[in-house]
């Protein structure tokens, strides 16, 4: 039966409610693409002919259920008016806003967030969307990611403290404007033909059951549209030590979308998930240290580790904790994929 539904068929059955006869794998394998083109990171990210060309090729060689469109975690904060600066192509590039505001206050002047969704790169992802959706004949699913609350609120607020920063520092205007700007590009993406959206929070302060919840309410409007194009919403936890802290109030509530927390390369089990979450709604991410240089030891253990997992846990979904390494094996993760389709 595995070998006979297809992505598109599984996520259908995922979203009329039905257990997947087995977990689909969506690896978040996208700036790679830069060095298959030998691009520098920001010309790759702004040509959409480069990445529609990198990622067909990719493909041939990873045989996953999905391909990732678009994937950038400075995205959002770009949109609403923030200048990339990289030093290097392997360092997170720092923001600098058009008016230079205080840590913890929003920058002034920012784009409204209608207007960020027609900003240049959201253009861009919008266009590889379209190109893969005429082009691939195999019926992967066209996947991208945008940046949840917390983490472009933090981009937004300037917070950049090596633990998560307690809930206080994120002021109710810097949430409102990431949500409704999430909502807006989200939009964009299920428009074009996008069938998976990671929303993708990297680190999140400890949560009071009512912060919780106020935390699933402003993700209400984005889950619902991309529901609405038939697309599959992903809570991407990409931080284990912030869901650690915070699994038991998560896993009171009830989640319009897939829950998936995130493996840490220390505890490759299924332990770290208890109590037990709604079993027809979690995923897990892979740690992303499996798939750096020198990590033989870590993507051996994480092998002989996923099938029990995914058969305590029923998953109905397995990626990576954000983007994978340009060093990745994909061999690697082509091996990982072929654990989950057995």
């Amino acid at each position: 039966m595995n070998g006979i539904l297809t992505p598109r068929q599984i996520l259908k059955g995922l979203l009329q409610g039905a257990p997947p006869p087995r977990p689909l794998f969506l690896p978040i394998v996208f700036s790679l693409g830069a060095k298959v083109e030998n691009l520098k990171l920001p010309v790759f990210l702004g040509n959409a002919t480069k990445i529609t060309n990198s990622l067909r090729q990719i493909r041939t060689h990873l045989r996953s259920d999905g391909v990732a469109c678009y994937f950038d975690p400075y995205l959002e904060a770009e949109a609403l008016g923030a200048t990339l600066q990289y030093a290097a192509d392997d360092q997170r590039p720092t923001l600098q806003w058009p008016h230079v505001s205080q840590a913890g206050e929003l920058p002034e002047n920012l784009r409204s967030p209608e207007d960020a969704a027609k900003s240049a790169r959201i253009t861009v992802a919008v266009e590889v969307i379209q190109r893969l959706k005429s082009l691939t004949r195999d019926e992967p699913l066209l996947c991208a990611g945008v940046s949840g609350p917390f983490t472009l609120a933090a981009h937004l607020l300037d917070l950049r403290p090596t633990d998560a920063p307690p809930r206080e520092d994120f002021s109710d205007a810097a949430l409102e404007l990431a949500a409704a700007t999430i909502t807006q590009i989200a939009s964009k993406l299920v428009e074009a033909g996008a069938n998976v959206i990671f929303i993708q929070e990297n680190i999140f302060p400890a949560l009071s059951s009512q912060h919780c919840g106020a935390w699933a309410e402003s993700l209400a409007a984005a889950f619902n549209i991309i529901g609405f194009y038939g697309a599959l919403p992903v809570l991407l936890l990409s931080d284990p030590i912030s869901f650690a802290a915070n699994k038991d109030v998560v896993y009171t509530r009830n989640w319009d979308c897939i829950l998936c927390p995130a493996l840490a390369a220390s505890a490759l089990s299924a332990a770290v998930f208890a109590p037990s979450p709604d079993r027809t709604k979690i995923g897990i991410a892979l740690p992303a240290a499996a798939f750096q240089p020198g990590a033989a030891s870590i993507a051996e253990n994480l092998v002989e580790s996923l099938h029990t997992i995914m058969m305590e846990l029923r998953l109905v979904l397995v990626t990576t904790a954000g983007d994978v390494p340009a060093a990745t094996d994909i061999k690697l993760l082509a091996k990982i994929g072929e654990v989950i389709r057995r």
